[in-house]
């Protein structure tokens, strides 16, 4: 049977070439779904570890959360989201740092995680469909708006987390710390800074040194990139197999 043409005498972009392989992609609605369930499972368990954190070291302190010995110091976890108190011989936490909603946060991130790297991986191989009902037919156009839209979404999160994070570091060197705010004739300086991960640390008047971000934060600007990435590498391979198999339509 001879192969389709399209009424300028070109094979329809996607369709199978003499020599080559109709195209394929794997099959990875299941693992979008899942990722997005687990995030939505991770932002209503870190809303509800937050909310337990209120006044906690506040209890801790004044006596009314009980602990092994004398109360020593409070201090703040970033993931899960807890409180912790020290004591004398132990530590007690709120809801987010111990038992099951603690596990259950690292299960949802370590599900999410893996289904979304295993999707965005998947993106960037060019499987033969018939080998593994994994894989199903699939046009170069189509993989390319597929990539397309999982670039923009990774993408578009990265750019707004890290435009959060680092704005200020956009203001010069010597004005990093003073950004946003009017210090009169004694802005803190600025000691040394880098875009990624976006950080500074400032030296105020008084002599105390801080960080620009809390350490969570910055990581996680740097972490958002690697999907990012991965998922720019998984567009543009789309776009070199289509274009390389318009070229020799």
């Amino acid at each position: 049977m001879p192969h389709p043409q399209t009424p300028h005498g070109r094979r329809p972009s996607g369709s199978r070439r003499p020599g080559g392989h109709q195209p394929g992609g794997y099959r990875t609605g299941g693992l979008w779904i899942t990722a997005g369930i687990a995030f939505a499972a991770l932002v209503a368990g870190c809303a509800l570890a937050l909310f337990t954190m209120l006044e906690f070291d506040e209890r801790c302190a004044q006596g009314i959360t009980k602990g092994p010995g004398r109360f020593l110091r409070a201090r703040h976890e970033a993931f899960p989201p807890a409180t912790v108190c020290a004591y004398e011989h132990g530590e007690v936490a709120s809801l987010g740092g111990s038992g099951a909603l603690h596990l259950f946060l690292w299960a949802a991130l370590a599900v999410m995680t893996g289904c979304l790297f295993t999707a965005l991986i998947a993106e960037c191989l060019d499987p033969r469909p018939g080998g593994s009902r994994l894989v199903v037919p699939m046009t170069r156009s189509a993989k390319l708006r597929r990539t397309g839209l999982a670039f923009s979404m990774t993408g578009t999160v990265f750019l707004l987390f890290y435009a959060r994070a680092a704005w200020r570091l956009f203001a010069g060197p010597s004005s990093v710390c003073a950004a946003g705010a009017d210090w009169g004739s004694q802005p803190p300086r600025t000691l040394e800074y880098s875009f990624l991960p976006p950080q500074a640390t400032c030296r105020f008047a008084s002599g105390m040194t801080r960080q620009l971000n809390p350490d969570w934060v910055a990581s996680l600007a740097t972490e958002l990139a690697v999907p990012a990435l991965l998922a720019g590498a998984g567009f543009a391979l789309a776009w070199h197999r289509h274009r390389t198999e318009r070229r020799g339509a």
